[in-house]
């Protein structure tokens, strides 16, 4: 088995991305997860560009990091003054990383007409960077920037600056698609020339790849079938313009598809779907659903003919078994599916041999989906529909009334207040609350109500809305449908509502979740307490 580095650069490259910014603590937290993982290299940032770069490498320091090493970036010194002199080479150096990574030009168009250098002096450059740091006893590594376009364009020249780096002392030459143009069959041919050049001097080559052609996964996969030992990106391909290549589907394909190569620790690649998500999280960014390996409907099925195949035979409409990467599969009802889809999904209610059931809920199905309903994303609200249709739903209360106004007071501030009269077996509560908005008012409202009968719902809180116009063709009168998306202390979950009115379709998706809340928690009541008995008739 061939054993295959991972250098992650989400905490700098990553960073570049549109939209993207990370605290210090974020970047901390994420350290230790891609440490935990079983990643080679963290690259922590560059210490020269801001005190957020320099505290980390100081907070980095003190993490308790099992196998990572942290790394340092930064660019060769600058023209006209020594590697010694330059500010950015003893800022990574007072960085305190044990690795440094020096990034320099390999495409002689950049070095003459960006850097505005001779391409000697381009060569003393890299040469006396890489010195000063290895001379610094800093592992260093070395990015060669636009090597593939470099090679393209001056091979000879190319292959120079990867020569002088390895003689300066670079431990690593590392080939960057930088313009993210180069194609697999190309990235193959030049990495094997770049070997080629390197071998005789014993440095190893690692591959770097962009995603602007979206061939940055293929790109990196070619680069090390070609030889190429090391491989950079970052986690769920963020960088700047079209992103890095994603190390999730990387290091997936390297641990699970392709033969011969060893990646991270043992039994860690079931660990990529929670650390895609956790970075999603602390980014503050929507998750990429159809996400390959990971993403929510990596392995989802919708097509009833699908699902029909994948309930007699998993590998006839998937590559790999979802819990190798800690995903799930799931099973979507929509106006396309069948009754396999039906029963896949009420199994857990036992409900799945009631041949008739599964045709009146199908059937409900399409005739919601047909006013603007919509389930894939709305599992409890499905869930619910079940316990409709087949008698077994117990209605917690009753809507009498609600209203909801929206103003503003004498200094043009946005007040909303929403009242609401429900029923709760003989008793009626009437209250009413300010938000934020009128789902916040609805919410805070509705559960002043009824927190008094059922105290669990003080756990529950919103974590997201989405509204969406079914019909936009009928104007002002369309149907809108609203998502709620709900949680508590031990699980996430999703409801819809469908009205021409936009308050009505928060309502009802607002009402359904929090049936679906006291639904499953006397259903979770009612297991540990049967378990209890059991265990107290067995003691």
């Amino acid at each position: 088995m061939k054993s295959i580095q991972i250098y992650d650069t989400t905490l700098r490259d990553g960073t570049q991305g549109e939209g993207i910014s990370l605290s210090l603590q974020d970047k901390l937290q994420i350290a230790a997860r891609l440490d935990e993982i079983g990643v080679d290299y963290i690259e922590g940032g560059y210490p020269l560009s801001n005190e957020k770069d320099v505290q980390f490498f100081k907070r980095a320091a003190k993490l308790d990091l099992q196998h990572a090493k942290i790394c340092a970036f930064g660019m060769t010194r600058r023209k006209g003054i020594s590697a010694e002199a330059d500010p950015g080479m003893q800022a990574l150096l007072a960085s305190g990383a044990p690795v440094c990574t020096v990034v320099g030009k390999t495409w002689s168009f950049h070095a003459t007409e960006v850097l505005r250098v001779s391409l000697a002096e381009n060569l003393a450059m890299i040469a006396d960077s890489v010195r000063f740091l290895a001379e610094g006893k800093r592992e260093v590594i070395y990015d060669a920037e636009h090597c593939f376009d470099g090679w393209k364009h001056d091979p000879d020249y190319a292959a120079e600056t990867l020569r002088v780096a390895a003689r300066a002392g670079a431990q690593l030459i590392v080939m960057c698609d930088t313009n993210g143009g180069t194609l697999p069959e190309e990235i193959t041919q030049i990495t094997r020339s770049a070997r080629a050049v390197l071998q005789p001097l014993g440095i190893p080559v690692g591959i770097h790849c962009h995603n602007d052609c979206d061939l940055a996964v293929a790109n990196s996969l070619a680069g090390i079938d070609a030889g190429a030992l090391h491989v950079q990106g970052t986690i769920n391909g963020f960088g700047e313009r079209c992103g890095n290549a994603d190390l999730i589907s990387v290091i997936a394909n390297l641990g699970l598809k392709k033969q011969g190569y060893q990646v991270l620790a043992e039994n860690r690649l079931e660990k990529l779907t929670e650390l895609s998500r956790f970075v999603y999280e602390t980014a503050n960014m929507q998750l990429r659903t159809q996400q390959p390996f990971v993403g929510q409907s990596a392995f989802a099925h919708k097509g009833g003919m699908h699902v029909h195949a994948v309930n007699r035979a998993t590998k006839s409409y998937e590559h790999m078994d979802p819990q190798s990467v800690g995903n799930e599969r799931r099973v979507l009802v929509s106006e396309l599916s069948g009754r396999s889809n039906i029963i896949a999904l009420t199994t857990r209610n036992n409900l799945e041999n009631d041949r008739d059931l599964m045709d009146r809920i199908l059937k409900r199905v399409v005739e919601m989906e047909h006013d603007g309903y919509q389930f894939e994303a709305a599992r409890a609200s499905f869930d619910l529909l079940v316990k409709r249709c087949a008698g077994t739903f117990k209605q917690h209360f009753e809507r009498i009334k609600y209203h909801v106004e929206v103003g503003t007071d004498q200094t043009n501030q946005v007040l909303t207040e929403a009242t609401i009269k429900v029923r709760v077996e003989d008793s009626e509560q009437h209250e009413v609350a300010e938000g934020d908005g009128p789902v916040d008012a609805l919410d805070a409202a509705l559960r002043k109500a009824l927190s008094v009968h059922f105290p669990n719902l003080r756990e529950m809180r919103l974590v997201d809305y989405k509204v969406r116009v079914v019909n936009s063709e009928a104007g002002t009168a369309a149907r809108i449908r609203v998502m709620i998306e709900s949680a508590d202390t031990t699980e996430t979950w999703g409801t819809v509502g469908v009205s021409e009115n936009i308050i009505e379709a928060s309502w009802l998706a607002l009402v359904d979740a929090i049936e679906y809340k006291l639904v499953k928690d006397e259903t979770t009541d009612t297991t540990e307490g049967t378990s209890g008995n059991r265990l107290a008739s067995v003691q």
